[in-house]
Order: structure tokens, then C-alpha cells, then sequence
């Protein structure tokens, strides 16, 4: 785990009351699927189906979960409604399990390790730079922002007051100017610190798909010749409570540029969590923080098999 194994200490009680509304949601539905059956039949798996899909899991994964659930049935003959909750657990962590991992990803011998962070307005991104930048700073290390969404000053002035609250430096320019400029002069600040690490955020504009596309590579181009390897990672930050949006906000921006990691949002307060299921299957790119709360410590890194204990009970 590296750099990143101190996000491990996180308390598991943060991520039950974060997942709380997705649980009661999931068995409430759950509870009405199989009321009055004694074993798993055609009928418990249509309805199975219907509380997977509208739990935002999404259709495909969800078609994957019962196409296992019907293999494990047909295979042990009689399957009692009592077991459907365990199966389904395990059978979930069983796909969690088989999609990208992020673990690998860190590295402390890239230095700076440099984190492009996209995503549309309003979905948590300014938040969650903040808080990794806290986190970092905290594990003991040195940390840059940089301000390259220029395009609104809220957005700059949200980041400074982030970094002030995390105790990090900020590198910006005023509105309006080239965000490729502000990543360049963050980098070449950083390297001439020692930075270990540098988070960049970036405009999160999604009208217009080939504007989107050449302002990131641009970006990640100017980044290269200051750190040849850069970025070693491009964020996706996706909010959670917006169900299926979350799906389509994802596919433009894989679409948009090379896209390796995601941090899914606002999960706490919302009973849409099985997002996180579908999105970490049906993309494949790991799905490497989750944001339960609005505290500095309340992004954590996703780690799938408490994510199923969570959800589904030890």
C-alpha cells in the first residue's frame, strides 16, 4: 500500500453510517422480494433483479449478479430465500474482487506523484482535493495544489480555502488564465521544493467533449516537461447520489481522456450506493476513494471487501 496505507486507519463505523440508507434501502426491497417464498425460483430472481437495478447497481452488473445467483441455485438444487443475502454478498464481492484493483498504483518513487483530478461541477471534486491533500499532509507529506480551473473564480477561491485549511500551498493565476500555464508553473514548484506530492484540479466542463479533450492533454502535455511521467494519475471525481447521471458523467470523461482511478462522493445521505458496484464493474478503472461526510478525515480509500461487509453485514 505504500504512501496510501495510513487512509487504511479510517474508523469502520464511518463507512456503516455512510452506507446506512443504501443497506435499509437494499433490504426493505430486499425483505418484499422474497416475502412468502421458501427458495429461490424464477419469481425471487426477477424481483431480485428489479431491487438490484433500481438500487442504481445499474442493468449489465446487475444481469452479472443474478446470471451467479442462478448458477449457485441450479448447482445446489434448493437454495432457501434465508440464504439469498449471504449469496448475494458474496457473489458482489466476488465481481468487486475481479475488477481493477487499485493498490499497485501507488508509488513513493514517483516524486512529485502527480494526481490530474477531473470531473463537472457540483460533484465534490474542490472537496475531495482538499481532503487528500489533508490526508497527505497528515501521513507527512508535502503536497501542491494547483488552481488550473480558470475558468470560475469560485473555483479558485474554493481551493485556496481548502489548502488553507489543510495547511498546503496553492499555486494560481487569476481567472481566465491558460489552466496548461498554472499546471506548468505548479510542477516546476513543486519539483523545486521537493514536493512529494502534487494534486491539479481542472475545469469541469463537459459541453463540449473536443474542447474538454484538447484542454487536458494540453495540460497533461505542459505537466511532461517538467515531469516526463506525468500525471501518474487522472481522478475521476463522480457524485454518488446521482445514480445512473454518475454512469454517463463516467463514460464521457473515459471517453475524454485516460482516466485511471475514481472517487465516488456524497455517499452519506444518499441510499443510491450500489453505484459504486456497477461503475467499479462496468468500467473497470478502480474506483480507488469514497466520500461519506463532509469532515476533513471522511474520504476514504474503497476497499471492497469492508464495502460488502458494510453493506451486506459481517
Amino acid at each position: 500500500m505504500g504512501i496510501f496505507s495510513f487512509f487504511n486507519k479510517e474508523k469502520k463505523e464511518t463507512l456503516d453510517k455512510g452506507l446506512s440508507k443504501t443497506k435499509e434501502n437494499v433490504f426493505s426491497k430486499l425483505a418484499r422480494a422474497v416475502a412468502g417464498k421458501s427458495k429461490v425460483d424464477d419469481d425471487v430472481l426477477d424481483e431480485l433483479e428489479e431491487v438490484l437495478v433500481t438500487s442504481d447497481v445499474g442493468v449489465d452488473t446487475t444481469l452479472k449478479i443474478i446470471e451467479r445467483i442462478e448458477k449457485r441455485a441450479a448447482k445446489d438444487k434448493y437454495v432457501n430465500t434465508s440464504e439469498l443475502t449471504s449469496i448475494l454478498r458474496e457473489e458482489i464481492a466476488a465481481l468487486l474482487m475481479e475488477s481493477d484493483t487499485a493498490d499497485e498504483m501507488f508509488s513513493e518513487d514517483k516524486k512529485p506523484y502527480v494526481i490530474m483530478v477531473v470531473g463537472v461541477n457540483g460533484v465534490g471534486k474542490t472537496t475531495t482535493i482538499g481532503k487528500l491533500a489533508h490526508q497527505f499532509k497528515k501521513a507527512g507529506k508535502s503536497v501542491y495544489l494547483g488552481a488550473a480551473d480558470t475558468f470560475r473564480a469560485a473555483a479558485v477561491e474554493q481551493l485556496v480555502i481548502w489548502s488553507e485549511r489543510a495547511g498546503v500551498p496553492i499555486v494560481k493565476q487569476k481567472m481566465g488564465s491558460d489552466p496548461a500555464s498554472v499546471a506548468y508553473d505548479t510542477l516546476s514548484s513543486a519539483k523545486a521544493n521537493n514536493a512529494d506530492v502534487v494534486i491539479i484540479d481542472t475545469a469541469g466542463r463537459l459541453h463540449n467533449k473536443i474542447n474538454l479533450m484538447n484542454e487536458l492533454t494540453k495540460i497533461k502535455n505542459v505537466m511532461k516537461k517538467i515531469v516526463p511521467d506525468a500525471p501518474h494519475e487522472v481522478l475521476l471525481v463522480l457524485d454518488g447520489s446521482t445514480g445512473q447521471n454518475a454512469f454517463e458523467q463516467a463514460k464521457q470523461f473515459t471517453a475524454a481522456t485516460e482516466v485511471n482511478a475514481l472517487a465516488v462522493t456524497k455517499l452519506d445521505g444518499t441510499a443510491k450506493g450500489g453505484v459504486v458496484i456497477g461503475i467499479s464493474d462496468h468500467f473497470r478503472i478502480p474506483v480507488k476513494y469514497i466520500g461519506l461526510g463532509e469532515g476533513m478525515d471522511d474520504l476514504q480509500v474503497f476497499n471492497k471487501k469492508e464495502f460488502v461487509n458494510s453493506l451486506f453485514g459481517e
